[in-house]
């Protein structure tokens, strides 16, 4: 059998292989293939082994394939540190870039480094540093003195910050420093696109020093992305389409949310900086990994009256239950545990309505990511894909807020059928027409709610 293309989701339990047809006949998904990853010798056993799982599961013997794109967050994923000179501008532009391209940010700091900071960053052993500080032709001793300060670790460095240092930097010729357009260029103009472009290059260019990947581009030959910033990008894909949207992903360990829109023109003035497009990874929120974690964000007596169930019991059964639960009990707190995530993650993510005082008193204004232009929501993550009616849980948090940013409750819901969301993420980089419609495929817009 020939396929035209193969896409793979290296993760760090688990390697998924995506097969799709873009040139002969119909775009369309053909299947799926999966392995456990073998980042601890060399992840192409895990991705071979993947394939073997695909022709099973087609039922044929022989399969071939033009090309294989890919995603990771394997060997760690892609660890960040970010470094700014005040946190609520460039730091946080920066932090915006960094988790919008996929990243796990591990530390973040406003102003000079200091001597901690860099122990940390020693102790984390980050993929890329981003460094970052002054506007343009603002202050830029900050920035150019933290990049001297870790220049020595050899670390990739992305300096993304005032431009006035940029024949300086040049000048150190330092191989592993990268210079892109100032993140925060002008106060309250985030530039994302160039560092998140730069964030992609560097992680597929140092992708092979991972643990585990050395020989990646034996089987890889083009394309190897962060697979959260895939998320993203297959967002902004259908944001492309309907013009404001938003995509929930609830997973095992942690509960992703990304959203592209506008605010409202009359709360334009108060965006404060918000990018057009967000991410946010909530790491203590996972239906799995961190199950105890959601357990303790139920109010006292709320997981009792909704189970029937004492607290302990509900505790007892989920340290027995595997990742896909197998009784029906196990199931059900599954679900109620998927169904806080999504609210949650949706609080932390979604800005509100808050009372602030002025010179001629009290007024109320939005504070936060507003959502309320946001004319579809997507779910996508093995969580919400199994779980009972995920698309009601997203209903039901809309219809219990007063004040959050939140879209219409009328809002449509659409889910990930296929699963492929990140996968069309990766597409989208070389074959953006074919991903756009199997996007359209794997969500069935005839299957509105």
């Amino acid at each position: 059998m020939r396929i035209d293309c193969l896409v793979a989701e290296i993760g760090s339990t688990t390697t998924v292989v995506n097969a799709f047809n873009l040139h002969q006949g119909p775009v369309e998904f053909i299947g799926r293939g999966m392995h456990q990853t073998t980042v601890d010798t060399d992840v192409n056993i895990g991705l071979t082994n993947a394939i073997n799982d695909l022709k099973k599961n087609l039922n044929v013997t022989e399969l071939t394939y033009d090309e294989m794109l890919a995603s990771s967050s394997a060997a760690g994923g892609l660890k960040i540190t970010v470094h700014g000179l005040v946190y609520e501008m460039t730091a946080r532009a920066a932090k915006e870039a960094a988790l919008n391209a996929g990243a796990n940010i591990h530390l973040i700091t406003a102003n000079r480094i200091e001597a901690s900071h860099i122990k940390k960053i020693k102790e984390v052993k980050p993929n890329i540093i981003i460094i970052a500080g002054g506007t343009d032709f603002g202050e830029k001793e900050v920035a150019y003195q933290n990049l001297l300060d870790l220049v020595d670790l050899n670390i990739p460095i992305i300096y993304t910050g005032n431009i006035a240092n940029h024949d300086r930097i040049l000048e150190l010729k330092k191989d592993h420093i990268r210079i892109v357009e100032n993140v925060y260029p002008r106060v309250d103009d985030f530039n994302i696109v160039p560092l998140r472009k730069a964030i992609y290059e560097t992680f597929e260019k140092n992708i092979i020093h991972a643990k585990g990947m050395s020989h990646i581009f034996d089987m890889v030959g083009d394309v190897i992305i962060p697979t959260p910033g895939a998320v993203m990008d297959a967002t902004l894909l259908l944001n492309e389409i309907y013009d404001g949207v938003m995509t929930i992903d609830v997973g095992g360990a942690t509960t992703d949310v990304h959203s592209v829109s506008e605010p409202k023109p009359e709360f334009l003035k108060y965006n404060d900086g918000e990018p057009r497009f967000k991410r946010t990874v909530e790491g203590d929120l996972g239906v799995f990994i961190n199950r105890l974690h959601v357990l303790k964000t139920f109010r006292s007596g709320e997981i009792e009256r909704i189970t029937g169930m004492t607290y302990d019991h509900v505790l007892h059964v989920m340290e027995e239950e595997p990742f896909i639960p197998k009784t029906e009990f196990g199931k059900q707190v599954v679900d109620l545990l998927t169904r806080q995530c999504v609210f949650q993650a949706l609080d932390r993510h979604i800005g509100d309505m808050k009372r602030v005082f002025t010179t001629n008193g009290f007024k109320v204004i939005p504070d936060g990511k507003d959502v309320t232009q946001v004319k579809a929501i997507f779910l996508t993550g093995g969580a919400l894909l199994y779980a009972n009616n995920p698309k009601q849980m997203v209903k039901d948090y809309l219809l219990k807020q007063q004040t959050k940013l939140i879209p219409d409750p009328s809002t449509n819901v659409y889910i990930d059928y296929d699963y492929i969301f990140a996968s069309l993420g990766v597409l989208s980089h070389k074959y953006p027409e074919q991903a756009k419609e199997l996007l359209l495929k794997s969500i069935g817009k005839e299957r509105e709610n």
